[in-house]
């Protein structure tokens, strides 16, 4: 079967910034992302059906029977073989949300000539991805998920005897270290991924995952649930927050209750707010409705796009959402919203120059052994050019 997750307009609005350069399914939702999890449970690999400026780097496959599943949806074993049971031209409902329909090759590009009197209404509990925050404050129940399926009928690398562990409720994954750290499994699993490495005098507490070939500076401390993606590299104080992949946050300095994108760098000494004076609910910016939305969140730190920047020594207010490649840097809190592609801070903003932008990504991708191509270069174009920042 093939299978395809789709996005629609309502989804990828809701999870902006993070969706300005990537669908929906490949935001990391705990260990794994939502297509990885799909995968997992489906045991195929999948395609996506999204926006024009992102389909070449993500491209669709198509069949001659296909399945698309709402890219926001989580899998589990019950939708999965509800997903799994539809005929050709049904679609699966919950609450007048599709969450997935099957159709023909020839029907794929008008499957609503077909669909509309073969419903089939799903019973069950559905979740969905709908908002930017569930990444973080859905981070215990979402690490603790992904901890049981990657880790299932397999044997953890043997610990070693200079790290002090509380509890069993950990896996390390080949090539990790782990020397003389400290780490508590008692308040919830710990998963390191391969050839990632914990450095001396790391204080963790679990949830928390540490992603293949990321890295915990020394000292670190880190409150879960917390995890952080392929690539990166943390030091400082981190609380329940979740780092996508491939960005940095080498140095002290706090940051909790938070999303950092890929391909981000945050300076020494950065520090977020994560809880208001006042101890009000935070409120977020929607792009869908261009106001500020009440999270009901009492902690929320903040919310980074891909490719931005943050210069040493600056302060994050709470509740703040940074766009994608944003430059941000000098003394003082910036605005609490900031559009894509600015370049400043407190005293003021002017355009992120688009050239500059990806000298700087090629730099930042070479780090990593990666090709800054002309792939990455129109998605940033398309982001720079036509979309509201």
């Amino acid at each position: 079967m093939n299978y395809i997750l789709f996005d629609d307009k309502q989804t990828i609005t809701a999870l902006l910034p993070m969706t300005f350069t990537r669908p929906a399914c490949d935001l990391r939702y705990g260990i794994l992302t939502i297509r990885e999890k799909w995968e997992y449970y489906l045991s195929e690999k999948t395609s996506t059906l999204t926006l024009t400026y992102l389909s070449k780097k993500y491209p669709i496959k198509k069949g001659d029977v296909n399945i698309l599943i709402k890219s926001n949806l989580i899998p589990d074993n019950d939708i999965v073989s509800a997903v799994k049971s539809l005929a050709e031209n049904q679609v699966l409902v919950s609450n007048e949300v599709i969450l997935a329909y099957k159709v023909s090759g020839e029907n794929f590009d008008n499957p609503e000539n077909e669909i509309d009197e073969n419903i089939v209404e799903y019973s069950g509990e559905v979740s969905f991805l709908e908002n930017t925050w569930q990444l973080f404050s859905d981070l215990d129940k979402t690490i603790r998920h992904d901890f049981e399926i990657l880790t299932k009928g397999r044997k953890s690398q043997p610990i070693p005897q200079t790290a002090n562990v509380l509890g069993n409720d950990i896996f390390v994954e080949e090539g990790a270290k782990i020397d003389f750290t400290t780490i508590n499994t008692t308040t919830g699993p710990v998963y390191i991924g391969k050839d990632a490495e914990i450095m001396e005098g790391c204080l963790v507490r679990g949830p928390f995952a540490l992603g293949e070939h990321a890295q915990l500076k020394m000292g670190a401390k880190i409150y879960g649930p917390t995890s952080f993606g392929p690539y990166c590299k943390v030091g400082g104080e981190v609380s329940n927050s979740i780092f996508l992949g491939y960005s940095n946050k080498a140095h002290d300095g706090f940051i909790g209750n938070s999303v950092i994108g890929e391909w981000c760098n945050l300076g020494a000494g950065t520090n977020c707010s994560n809880l208001k004076n006042t101890y009000d609910p935070v409120r977020l910016w929607n792009y869908q409705d261009e106001t500020f939305a009440n999270t009901g969140l009492q902690f929320c730190g903040v919310i980074m796009g891909d490719h931005s920047k943050v210069g040493i020594n600056s302060m994050i207010n709470t509740g703040t959402v940074i766009g994608v490649s944003v430059n941000l840097f000098g003394t003082g809190f910036p605005r609490n919203m900031i559009t894509s592609f600015s370049w400043g801070g407190a005293n003021g903003f002017k355009v992120y120059n688009l050239n500059k932008a990806f000298q700087v990504a090629e730099r930042v991708y070479a780090r990593r052994g990666k090709d800054f191509d002309e792939t990455e270069k129109d998605i940033l174009r398309h982001i720079y050019h036509n979309v509201v920042r």
